[in-house]
């Protein structure tokens, strides 16, 4: 029960991490307080879609469209908290130096 608590405990420094980042970067994002998935808004000229293609083609990052999740979820990028410190690191710091 202990390594459960120490595990969900990561992901979830890991979602406050990618939250505040981005947050302090500029982007409008939501969630990772009670769950281990922020949302990230899309710039106004962008879809999910096409947020998603740039995240995967320019930084090698793997996220899911919200449209994938309704038509409420579209203007929104799904990203996840599940992955090493070192790699969400890595992540924020590739997701800064995009053009948005």
């Amino acid at each position: 029960k202990a390594q459960l608590k120490d595990q969900v405990g990561y992901y979830m420094r890991n979602a406050k991490l990618i939250h505040d980042e981005l947050t302090k970067a500029g982007f409008s994002v939501s969630g990772g307080v009670n769950a281990p998935y922020i949302w990230l808004e899309t710039p106004a000229s962008m879809t999910s879609v096409d947020l998603f293609e740039k995240l995967l083609n320019e930084a090698q990052l793997v996220c899911t469209p919200g449209s994938g999740f309704g038509t409420c979820g579209e203007g929104f990028v799904r990203l996840t908290s599940f992955g090493s410190r070192e790699n969400t690191l890595k992540a924020l710091e590739r997701i800064g130096n995009l053009s948005l």
